[in-house]
């Protein structure tokens, strides 16, 4: 029998209800598993009793014959970046996968805002996977290049929160990790119900979603989950050179999908983060930015270009170089009036930087320095 996550929201409360317990007491347990990792770490053996004071004793015996441990994963390994802004963890799922999610570190008081001096201090993000592998295929993408191997429960999701806050503080999450999110829907709705309730009470502005554009989902996503972000990997401005970059475009028409993020704004009244990969030939060209200019300009948005990593082997692409990647931007700036952001990137040393995650383990004789990366938080304000 599999391992269960108390941590999976909709499973652990219905067998509260089916118990006739109340499940007001699944948060409380929540707190105490979340503050025991802390402590503790990782135990073979979890007492209930002792480590979740104050249950009805009925709720004792259902912890115990339906989860042997609260937790359904574990961390494998962890890699710090040589600036130890960046922090990758390889999650071993109790069916012996593996998944990988990465901790972003920043300090707010190093750089300006709107052009004023922020306040606060250190803040991270969280940057989670949803799936084991992607059936996307995108060929910029590292994970794109394992294929598709089965979808993470909302527990195993919510788990990777838990383990990351025994290492810093998360404000912010991103799904941007391994895996397309909304092919996972129904579990990527129950993790984030889960992490915007007690005790993890990240607001829902500080929640991302990343998709390639899966129109159906999107189509329903604001009523399931209002008040999130949503961001779209969009990586060009017309649907053959999508097509060619991002195989699973062909199911999502460009034009389609634009209709389906017209809707979504104007339910959401939110701006849209879009994506932009920039590949050298490929779709950094002026003519690019221009043709993204006119697809994106009576939107409320975001541009986000983000070079292009580099995965080994795997990858014909070449990295955008600096000149080719500020006249894009201030093609969309000037003649179009779009606020576009560069995305410089943290944790390459560890294989963490956007498009490299796969399940590997890097060799620590490669390990240089990290760079800085644009926060998230600060682009969808």
């Amino acid at each position: 029998m599999p391992l269960r996550s108390v941590f999976d929201g909709g499973d652990i409360k219905r067998e509260f209800e089916n118990a006739g317990l109340d499940p007001k007491f699944v948060p409380i347990i929540w707190k105490h598993v979340i503050q025991n990792q802390k402590r503790n770490g990782e135990c073979e053996e979890f007492d209930w009793e002792k480590q979740v004071p104050w249950l009805p004793s009925a709720a004792y015996s259902l912890l115990r014959s339906r989860f042997k441990k609260p937790l359904s994963s574990s961390v494998h390994s962890v890699f710090h970046s040589a600036d130890n802004l960046t922090t990758k963890l390889l999650i071993k799922l109790h069916n012996g996968a593996f998944v990988e999610t990465v901790i972003m570190r920043y300090d707010t008081r190093l750089g300006k805002y709107a052009g004023k001096p922020r306040p606060g201090g250190l803040r991270s993000t969280l940057c989670i996977s949803s799936q084991v592998g992607c059936k996307m295929g995108c060929k910029f993408c590292a994970t794109g290049s394992m294929g598709f191997k089965s979808n993470l429960s909302s527990g195993e999701i919510v788990e990777q929160l838990v383990y990351a806050s025994c290492l810093s503080e998360i404000r912010n999450v991103v799904f941007m990790g391994m895996g397309e999110p909304l092919n996972n829907y129904s579990a990527l709705v129950e993790s984030v119900r889960v992490m915007t309730g007690l005790p993890f009470q990240l607001s829902p502005k500080r929640i991302t979603i990343s998709t390639v554009g899966i129109i159906h989902a999107i189509n329903k996503l604001h009523n399931d989950l209002p008040g999130l972000n949503l961001a779209i990997s969009l990586h060009a401005p017309i649907q053959d050179i999508r097509c060619q970059i991002m195989p699973a475009a062909r199911a999502f028409p460009l034009e389609k999908l634009m209709d389906a993020l017209r809707e979504y704004q104007r339910n959401s009244q939110q701006k849209i983060l879009i994506e932009y990969i920039m590949l050298d030939g490929v779709n950094d060209e002026e003519q690019h930015a221009h043709q993204l200019g006119k697809l994106v300009e009576t939107f409320q948005v975001v541009v986000n270009l983000i070079p292009f990593n580099p995965i080994g082997t795997l990858s014909q692409f070449r990295t955008s170089n600096e000149q080719k990647v500020s006249r894009f931007q201030k093609i969309l700036r000037g003649d179009y009036g779009i606020r576009t952001t560069i995305r410089k990137q943290m944790g390459q040393d560890i294989s963490g930087a956007c498009g490299q995650l796969v399940v590997n383990q890097p060799d620590k004789k490669s390990l240089g320095n990290a760079g800085v990366i644009t926060d998230i938080e600060d682009l969808v304000i």
